[in-house]
Order: structure tokens, then C-alpha cells, then sequence
């Protein structure tokens, strides 16, 4: 995806600018699809004996199910990224990415990925008002209502006849 080499860094900050195609192998299996390709921009360099700062931003176009009905909603990623990559190994922190010592070259492409899927909308809908899908046939409500015949939960029936002991009444 995007390879950086840190011997470049002695002459000062470099510019990180890479497109990955929504094809390419690093984006397979997600639970949602690039539609767009990712535009990668940003800069890296030298913070300290084998650190190293990457300020970037990630752009693309996603499709990912509504949550409700699962119809394909698209949705817009335009996130921005600060990393350190460091060599020191007794570090404990999630947001620090430990890469092997002397290193010579970054490859971005394991963190591309990672932060697409954590800048992914989790819960995304078609719309406000979207009534899902039939637990039980599986019809999408928003077309019209499903044929199964209405159900009642057991669960309330302890709640169900208190009422139907005053409508006799």
C-alpha cells in the first residue's frame, strides 16, 4: 500500500500521499466495502532515537448496511491520524505501534486498514424513520407491512390479563 523509507528522514519530515485502489488486497474482508479509492495523506518523521510521528488523513467513500433493514447505505470516511511508531519495546500503550528494531522502512498498509475499520460508521441507517425487517420472514418493513400473522410475546401475557379481567368488566 504505502512504503516509507526512514533512511529519507534524515534530510527532514517526509510527505506521505498514496491512493489505494478499493480492490486492493490490504482491503479485503471488511465488514464494509470501499467504494472510492482511499486517498492517504500525511507526514512522518523522526521523533527521538527510533520514534517516529505520522500525522495523516484518510479520505474514501464506504458501503455498509443499514443496521435496521441491511439495505447498502454509503457513507463518507475523512479521518485524520496521529501515530507513533517506536522501536521500544516496553511500551504500553494501544495507540503506539511497536515495529521491529533498526527498521528501515514503514510499510502503512496494516495501519491503513486498522484505522478504516475503526473510523467506519458502526451504526449506520438508511434513514431516520427506517422500521427494519421482519424478525420472522425477513421483509423489509419500509416496502410495506410483512404477512405473518401478529404474535403476541409470552413474555407480557402475566401483564395481559389484568387487562382483560377490566375489559369484562
Amino acid at each position: 500500500m504505502l512504503r516509507v523509507d526512514l533512511r529519507a528522514l534524515a534530510a527532514g519530515p517526509l510527505e506521505t500521499d498514496a491512493v489505494v485502489q478499493p480492490d486492493d488486497p490490504g482491503l479485503a474482508d471488511l465488514e464494509f466495502t470501499p467504494i472510492e479509492p482511499v486517498r492517504v495523506s500525511g507526514r512522518i518523521m523522526a521523533s527521538g532515537p527510533g520514534s517516529f510521528f505520522w500525522e495523516g488523513r484518510l479520505e474514501t467513500r464506504v458501503r455498509v448496511a443499514c443496521r435496521r433493514c441491511l439495505v447498502p447505505v454509503d457513507a463518507v470516511i475523512d479521518e485524520t491520524v496521529d501515530l507513533l511508531f517506536t522501536e521500544d519495546q516496553g511500551v504500553d500503550d494501544p495507540s503506539v505501534v511497536i515495529i521491529p528494531s533498526r527498521t528501515l522502512e514503514l510499510e502503512l498498509g496494516e495501519v491503513i486498514r486498522g484505522e478504516l475499520i475503526l473510523a467506519a460508521p458502526e451504526f449506520v441507517l438508511c434513514r431516520e424513520d427506517c422500521r427494519g425487517i421482519c424478525p420472522r420472514c425477513g421483509t423489509d418493513l419500509n416496502e410495506g407491512p410483512c404477512r405473518c400473522p401478529s404474535e403476541r410475546d409470552p413474555r407480557w401475557a402475566s401483564l395481559e390479563a389484568p387487562r382483560a379481567d377490566d375489559e369484562t368488566r
